[in-house]
């Protein structure tokens, strides 16, 4: 990647990803980090036993805001439903309903909340814009992310233990 002198110093674009062969079953997820500024470019990927796809779609902007070192500007660019409506429009009401969602008329739980409220701290630390973009047609850091998750859950397969 090369340097974009015109890029703000604290702006990052996120690409996230996650994956699973069955539901639940082994899941990957995976990120790469991109600062435009300086041109540089990281990826990290892990993987889980026993998981499902929204567990591995939520831990691809977790790991990744996690990781970074201070306040930044984020692009956060998924292919995932689940995580852009959940951070732009479902957080606020979960939130306000004490981590609960409305089915109907009544208040259950808010699935996979662990991992949502982790989210939502880590969200609290950046200023985060979200971009949702359709999986498997050809955006090539969303289709690199894929690849690593999925390289990582067949990774833990091959290997019988944690990646």
């Amino acid at each position: 990647m090369e340097p974009d002198a015109s890029a703000p110093a604290d702006l990052v674009k996120l690409f996230t990803d996650g994956a699973c062969s069955g539901n639940p079953g082994p899941g990957g997820w995976a990120y790469i980090l991109q600062h435009p500024a300086s041109g540089q470019e990281r990826q990290e990927s892990g993987a889980e036993w026993q998981t499902t796809n929204n567990r591995m779609e939520l831990m691809g902007p977790i790991e990744g805001l996690a990781s970074l070192k201070r306040r930044c500007q984020v692009e956060l660019v998924t292919d995932s439903q689940y995580v852009a409506k959940g951070i732009q429009e479902w957080m606020p009401n979960w939130k306000r309903r004490g981590w609960q969602r409305k089915d109907g008329n009544v208040l259950k739980p808010v699935m996979n909340v662990d991992l949502w409220q982790r989210l939502d701290e880590l969200l609290a630390a950046h200023k985060v814009r979200v971009m949702h973009v359709l999986g498997h047609r050809g955006h090539p850091e969303n289709e690199a992310c894929d690849r690593l998750a999925v390289e990582a859950y067949k990774e833990l397969k091959r290997n019988g233990r944690s990646a």
